[in-house]
């Protein structure tokens, strides 16, 4: 049985922020922005090629949400490790949160994990890591501002041998404010193939930071999926990142009363 790990204290910051005092609509999530396994895991027993495929993040995820925050002048949050030790979009009692199997792969390192080994996770990286997005938030909701939030991720093409012929997905629960108002200019993403709740929706239990953060505060929200192979460049990332600015923009705008003035950055209107 897997116990809890020695050397926990030595993996680093689980969460990072960037621009947070930005004043811009929106906090932009990225859950799974990185496949660091902390070296005490041994990779989890996974091979080379596995920690660096989609089961341990979401290849491009972060880059196009780095943008995005960049160019609306919004604040970001990143996870710092892989999903795999604990994915911070699936609450605790979620056996998803720390997968033993992932798609066709087994994880050894999560095989038979004691109930102390699980609580050690949950404490060093799930809990700082939704701390940090409550810490972006609650200074705006006290200023009078609710943010927008918006989760950024990217999705494999082929899942369980199953091929995936759409780029897009715009995902929400209950609050389907914001995704319509961006499903409305899905004709901005040149061709691409938009479609809403795919390829997963709120029954497969993917909208766990949504339902934690926005729902409760009645907050717009939106959760969005990228197929990979349409993010694998730089430039590639930036382009898509620029038009998503432009649509999440103006979709907020629309939902909110928020406008993007003729010098850039969003800015709430006054009463």
């Amino acid at each position: 049985m897997a116990q809890p790990m020695s050397g926990a204290a030595a993996w680093g910051d689980p969460v990072r922020v960037t621009n947070e005092s930005g004043c811009g609509p929106a906090v932009i999530i990225c859950e799974h922005a990185s496949n660091f396994i902390p070296p005490e895991l041994n990779d989890l027993g996974l091979e080379a090629d596995v920690c660096d495929s989609h089961v341990a993040w979401d290849p491009g995820a972060l880059a196009v949400a780095s943008v995005i925050a960049t160019t609306l002048d919004c604040p970001m949050v990143a996870a710092s490790f892989s999903r795999l030790v604990y994915d911070c979009n699936r609450p605790p009692s979620a056996e998803s949160a720390m997968p033993a199997v992932s798609e066709i792969f087994a994880i050894p390192g999560n095989q038979n994990l004691s109930d102390a080994a699980r609580s050690e996770r949950v404490e060093r990286i799930y809990n700082p890591f939704h701390a940090a997005v409550s810490s972006v938030i609650e200074p705006r909701l006290a200023a009078g501002t609710a943010p927008a939030i918006v989760t950024i991720h990217s999705f494999t093409p082929t899942y369980h041998g199953a091929r995936r012929p759409f780029e897009i997905g715009i995902l929400h629960d209950e609050d389907a404010r914001l995704a319509d108002a961006m499903l409305d200019k899905s004709d901005a993403f040149d061709g691409m193939d938009v479609r809403r709740n795919e390829p997963y929706g709120p029954v497969d239990g993917v909208t766990h930071t949504l339902q934690r953060h926005a729902l409760p505060r009645r907050m717009l929200n939106v959760m969005i999926e990228i197929r990979n192979d349409v993010i694998r460049r730089p430039s590639e990332q930036t382009a898509i990142a620029r038009v998503f600015s432009d649509v999440i923009g103006d979709a907020i705008s629309r939902c909110s009363g928020y406008d993007r003035p003729a010098a850039g950055n969003p800015v709430l209107h006054k009463a």
